[in-house]
């Protein structure tokens, strides 16, 4: 059942994607200026967790305080974890384009950095290849900056109609570099949201306020260990 449900939500992507990414990206440039923040820094002393990601993370479609970063911070707050999480989501960016971006973020290093990217590479069909060595370099250019910041990596799915042979590779792209560079993994952002009709917006891609629950829920499930060891208040 899991299975058909991510599978519709992909097809679904399919049909919205391939019209809404390119609108998305001819309406947002990717450029240092381009990330926005739904959640500013207010304690120079509270470790910084940085979601860079594209319009998923973003939050595209609902009020910043509704995404799925924002419900992080509340979660964390609720914890009693002292940490300000940092949204650099970027409607319709990609590998490469939040690799041109990196240095800009990387001025002042996190404490934590969660990479949510790939999605926009897949709903071209680039290479998976590719992809991966994109994500590599951004793994790279990360640790050659500060070797300090905890990496977070957040998988994504490729749409069925691309091939079993390609899905398959996609989704291997993930798990690959979280073995290889000793990442944390999210195994599949949209877990239990992709596909069903009721957690999405009209465009059957972006996840409503609903959705963005079960995804901050998926998140924090693998991250709170890491935000526990970097924000815990004496």
């Amino acid at each position: 059942m899991k299975s058909r449900l991510i599978a519709a939500g992909l097809i679904l992507m399919v049909v919205g994607c391939r019209r809404s990414v390119d609108t998305a990206v001819a309406r947002l440039p990717v450029s240092p200026s381009a990330p926005s923040s739904a959640h500013q820094p207010i304690s120079s002393s509270a470790p910084q967790v940085v979601f860079l990601g594209t319009s998923l993370t973003a939050g595209l479609g609902v009020d910043p305080d509704q995404a799925y970063p924002a419900l992080i911070q509340r979660k964390a707050d609720s914890a009693g974890l002292k940490i300000e999480v940092v949204n650099r989501g970027n409607s319709g960016v990609t590998s490469a384009g939040t690799l041109a971006t990196i240095d800009w973020i990387l001025q002042n290093p996190p404490a934590v950095l969660v990479i949510e990217t790939g999605a926009n590479d897949g709903l071209r069909g680039q290479d998976p290849d590719s992809i991966r060595a994109t994500i590599q370099k951004i793994i790279d250019r990360v640790r050659a900056r500060d070797s300090a910041t905890r990496i977070a990596l957040v998988g994504m799915e490729a749409m069925p109609n691309l091939g079993r042979r390609y899905v398959a590779q996609f989704r291997a792209i993930y798990p690959g570099l979280a073995r290889t560079n000793h990442l944390v993994l999210v195994p599949f952002l949209l877990a239990g949201v992709a596909g069903v009709d009721s957690l999405n917006q009209g465009d059957g891609i972006h996840p409503n306020p609903r959705g963005h629950r079960i995804v901050a829920d998926n998140v924090w499930r693998v991250l709170r260990p890491t935000l526990e060891a970097v924000g815990r208040r004496p």
